[in-house]
């Protein structure tokens, strides 16, 4: 039996259709959620027939954890499983972290743990690493700081620049996420 996934998004969601389109036995995206009503995945998720709903972060103010609990009641009333995050950019808190932990999974632009946060590639570059990539962990308390299930690398190149990095970097995400997912989803 397939696991039911949710992904959260803010944009595009390019990662959410990598999750989508990938041909896996093990986990179903069945709910897209964005903290972004103008967010372009959501026509994306749609499109896919997959339900697709906002939930504007903006009208809590201040208050996250209410407007996580909003998107954890969402969650709880389709059933879902396992949450993936693909481009969510809220920090969670750890009412969030805890109620789907072990279940609560993300990809990050670097490889962890070096280079948690934004501006991945700008760092990598600047640091005058060789090597590059992106990682899939679970989620904890502290950013980009839990159980890393899978990593993808690639070189960096002469003339390397963050854009053709952060594009680079992205079809390995591309690749990397539909596996960890799938294997997240045949142990829990």
């Amino acid at each position: 039996m397939k696991k039911r996934v949710a992904v959260l998004i803010s944009g595009r969601g390019s990662n959410m259709a990598a999750l989508l389109d990938a041909k896996q036995d093990a986990y179903e995206v069945v709910l897209v959620i964005s903290n972004r009503p103008d967010a372009a995945g959501l026509e994306r998720a749609r499109a896919a027939g997959v339900e697709a709903i906002a939930i504007d972060h903006k009208k809590y103010g201040k208050d996250r954890e209410a407007f996580e609990r909003e998107i954890d009641a969402a969650l709880r009333a389709s059933n879902i499983e396992i949450v993936a995050l693909a481009g969510f950019m809220r920090v969670l808190t750890p009412f969030f972290v805890r109620a789907w932990q072990g279940r609560l999974v993300n990809i990050h632009p670097s490889l962890l743990p070096k280079y948690p946060g934004t501006d991945t590639h700008a760092r990598v570059l600047a640091a005058g690493d060789a090597e590059h990539g992106c990682s899939v962990h679970l989620v904890a308390d502290e950013v980009d700081a839990g159980e890393i299930l899978g990593q993808a690398r690639l070189t960096i190149l002469p003339g390397d620049t963050p854009e053709t990095l952060a594009a680079r970097v992205l079809e390995l995400e591309h690749a990397l996420y539909p596996r960890c997912l799938a294997a997240l989803a045949r142990v829990v």
